[in-house]
């Protein structure tokens, strides 16, 4: 075994003891999500009326705590005002308390706590965790995907995963017929059933944040599959303007497949709200 070798297994191993104590953490907010849903939601409304719950606050300080003092790192989170000082950083926590809210308080069991570090705008460990379905994807970079405990790995097929808020749009139009489009909440979720060979993509024609999207897209790499934005440009992580331009993620000859499709078809026109963050 070459040096070079050596610190790579090295190296995974200690993101693997790391991950552990993060999937401990990530339990504990998957356990407040579920103690808010049996009791009150408490549902207010952010200035883009997406709501937001009681929920959402809670696994929020519970994560920023635990995890910073795990493993200090800059913080980058739904729930938290964000900080220009994150830029600066070379790590930080890319975090989404509860992905799926609508999911939650409409009692659909399709939302998760997704937690990912970031190293130098790549991600290098990531968990996704169902509290409503006790399914916890994770992945580190380098050291295959997992699901409870077991590795699991991409499948090809015509299974597409589709945004049920993006179906009523007419996002998916293009795609009826050519694949067997299943509505499901949460894109880390679907993410994760990807990563689990459930179906063979999923994909996204709008802006996301990088909350969205970082944790889930490192387990799809890591179980064999391909994620991308949606036209297929890298993934990047810890930008000032802090979203991606979608998501395409699937098995290695869905990707191919989708990605010739979505380059005839385009992004959605939700799109152009990077031409005038980023005059592009």
């Amino acid at each position: 075994m070459s040096r070079g070798g050596d610190a790579a297994r090295q190296r995974i191993q200690q993101l693997d003891a790391l991950c552990s104590q993060v999937r401990a953490v990530v339990h504990d907010a998957a356990s407040c999500v579920q103690q808010v849903r049996a009791t009150s939601l408490e549902t207010t409304h952010k200035d883009d009326r997406s709501p937001v719950t009681r929920a959402d606050r809670e696994a929020d300080a519970l994560l920023r705590s635990r995890l910073t003092a795990l493993y200090p790192a800059a913080w980058l989170s739904e729930e938290t005002a964000d900080s220009p000082a994150r830029l600066a950083a070379a790590s930080v926590w890319i975090v989404d308390p509860l992905d799926g809210t609508k999911e939650f308080i409409a009692g659909l069991p399709e939302y998760c706590v997704a937690v990912a570090l970031v190293e130098d705008a790549v991600p290098v460990l990531g968990v996704v965790h169902n509290p409503a379905t006790d399914e916890v994807f994770w992945a580190v970079r380098g050291g295959g995907a997992f699901l409870n405990g077991q590795p699991v790995f991409v499948r090809e097929g015509n299974r597409m995963l589709a945004s049920r808020s993006e179906i009523p749009r007419g996002e998916f139009e293009p795609f009826a017929g050519r694949w067997d489009i299943v509505p499901t909440g949460s894109i880390q979720y679907k993410l994760g059933l990807i990563a689990a060979g459930r179906a063979a993509a999923t994909l996204s024609r709008g802006p996301k944040h990088e909350w969205d999207v970082c944790a889930g897209a490192l387990i799809v790499e890591e179980a064999g599959g391909r994620a991308s934005e949606l036209l297929g440009t890298p993934l990047a992580y810890n930008q000032p303007f802090p979203k991606v331009k979608g998501i395409l993620a699937a098995a290695p000859h869905a990707y191919s497949r989708a990605l010739t499709e979505v380059e005839t078809v385009g992004a959605a026109d939700r799109m152009d709200e990077f031409k005038s963050q980023l005059g592009s």
